[in-house]
């Protein structure tokens, strides 16, 4: 259960003249988001395995297929992670302090192995030559649930009413860029390159020819496809066909009907902004002010921001070019603070709101972080108190095939032994520790950031809420060298009672004072100060950043 606010902290901003600040009103701002690669979470229930679908043929069977070249135990097959085993470790999840769960697409995959492309093997990218579908971003029937991953009595409704019971939010993985691998199979396989209806009924198929291959004008199954390659061999929707927009968006809106709270896009950079315009109007008129975040794998902002605009998707996106620097910072290179700081955008920037954007240093699609065990802690410290939603992906919490990358570990079977181990690891105890700290301060959910130091292995900045009843300033002290830091704060600083939301305890700091604190090696500490905004000079700085034009 989620701690209700101070009574102090609801009545704090009573007055109707106190100034608006905030760094977003966005309600899915306030969570914390745990993802899984469904397939490689927990194998709740081994019925679900189908381990002899694909048949006999090393080609084309299915479960259990070791990546050629990796010795870190990759595999490129399906390992039996289901909803059950999701259900099953809800209370691990949430008890870490998320209060949302992204898991990756849950629709229909291919029956076999792909057995064209390049191989899939060690160092390999958008290689997909002997893979299966378990990471289910490979669909051929987005109204149906792939058979891997429900058990009797759990469908996808039942999964999302599991993760509601838990006072969390789901958030569904969905792809509008493609299909499944569709051609240069030396024969045609069952369902690869094919797209059926709600029926079952074969709406497309690219008949395992190139895409140039392709004649729409007089075959209506070529139809749902382009003509030209997109990713790797995988069928490249047709965005300018309308038909493709209406299986898409009717798809959708029927996982949203079962309880879809949220919709993280794959791929989004590779469709025209108007085709996401409709797609994510059509979505929010099923389900009004859905928040969504799409994947742009791209580290420059100016291209990212695009989709945040209102004219064009008008969604979050996940912010590449901070975690292009948290990389830096927290792993082996340790960069300083002052690395972060024109990633943040807080002053002026391409994002319609960065306040608004999912913030990761790694997933599924890259190499996991590179860190020491300290570097894990140090940056959670950072991903729950600075600006933006925070994203772990799944194993972070102790390390899991640290610095390993796709068909080389990264996407491993964690499973429920590691998981009963992991209460224990200092990574996940740290992680715990400041998540729950994130989720019962306002400050730092939605509040304006203000920097009063960004460098070396120190940071101090202000996270300001003031909004609807609501007052809080969250001073955040971040040391992330290897001994105690000693901090005087005095910038901007008003006087009152200040908590400590980590060691526990008061400060209480007069009018002109400072706030003196010594956070510990590969430490943080949150001093809340549950009052209206007062300091002149505080004011001052919070109108400016309230003035602040974002681009729409």
């Amino acid at each position: 259960m989620r701690r209700l606010l101070p009574l102090t902290l609801m009545l704090a901003c009573a007055s109707a003249s106190a100034a608006d600040y905030y760094g977003t009103l966005e309600p899915f701002a306030k969570e914390a988001v745990y993802f899984v690669v469904t397939d490689r979470f927990v194998n709740g229930d081994p019925s679900n395995d189908h381990r002899d679908q694909g048949g006999p043929d090393p080609a084309t069977r299915t479960f259990d297929r070791l990546t050629p070249g990796s010795d870190q135990g990759d595999n490129i097959g399906y390992l039996g992670g289901d909803f059950k085993g999701i259900v099953d470790h809800l209370d691990y999840i949430r008890g870490m302090g998320f209060t949302a769960l992204w898991v990756t697409p849950i629709v229909d995959n291919p029956d076999e192995a792909f057995t064209g492309g390049k191989p899939a093997q060690k160092g390999g990218f958008l290689t997909d030559g002997g893979k299966t579908g378990y990471h289910g971003y490979w669909g051929v029937n987005f109204y149906r649930l792939d058979e891997h991953l429900p058990s009797p009595g759990l469908d996808f409704a039942g999964l999302a009413s599991a993760v509601h019971g838990k006072d969390m939010k789901l958030v569904l993985d969905i792809v509008g860029n493609h299909g499944s691998p569709s051609y240069t199979m030396p024969k045609a396989q069952p369902k690869f390159g094919q797209v059926f209806d709600r029926e079952g009924k074969l709406v497309a198929d690219h008949q395992n020819l190139r895409p140039e291959q392709l004649d729409p004008a007089n075959n209506p199954l070529h139809r749902f496809y382009n003509t030209t390659p997109g990713l790797a061999e995988l069928s490249d929707l047709n965005e300018n066909n309308p038909a493709v927009m209406d299986y898409l968006s009717g798809a959708y809106a029927q996982w949203i009907a079962q309880g879809a709270d949220a919709l993280r896009i794959d791929t989004i950079g590779w469709l025209p902004h108007p085709f996401w315009h409709e797609f994510v109007a059509r979505m929010r008129k099923q389900k009004p002010g859905m928040f969504m975040f799409g994947e742009a794998f791209e580290y420059d902002a100016t291209k990212i921001a695009e989709h945040t605009l209102a004219k064009n998707a008008g969604v979050s996106v996940l912010d590449f070019p901070l975690k292009q620097g948290l990389e830096k910072v927290f792993g082996h290179e340790q960069a300083g603070f002052e690395e972060l700081a024109g990633r943040l955008f807080l002053r002026e920037g391409p994002y319609a709101n960065p306040y608004d954007l999912a913030t990761f240093y790694d997933n599924h699609d890259m190499a996991r972080l590179d860190a020491t065990d300290d570097g894990f802690i140090d940056a959670h410290n950072w991903l729950f108190t600075a600006r933006g939603i925070p994203v772990v992906y799944y194993g972070s919490e102790v390390g899991f095939m640290r610095g390993r990358p796709e068909h080389d570990g990264n996407r491993n079977y964690f499973g429920a032994e590691r998981i009963a181990g992991a209460p224990q690891h200092p990574i996940a105890q740290h992680l715990t520790r400041i998540a729950h700290v994130r989720a019962a301060s306002p400050a730092l959910q939605r509040g304006l950031q203000l920097n009063v130091e960004l460098k070396g292995d120190r940071a101090a900045f202000y996270r300001v809420i003031q909004h609807d009843g609501v007052a809080q300033t969250a001073l955040v002290l971040l040391n992330k060298g290897a001994t105690p830091a000693s901090f005087e704060v005095k910038q901007w600083l008003q006087p009152g009672t200040w908590r400590a939301a980590v060691a526990g305890g008061e400060k209480k700091v007069r009018a002109g004072g400072a706030l003196r604190a010594t956070v510990p090696e590969h430490g943080v500490e949150v001093f809340l100060l549950d009052a209206p905004v007062t300091q002149p000079q505080l004011v001052a700085e919070l109108d400016t950043l309230m003035k602040v034009q974002r681009p729409h």
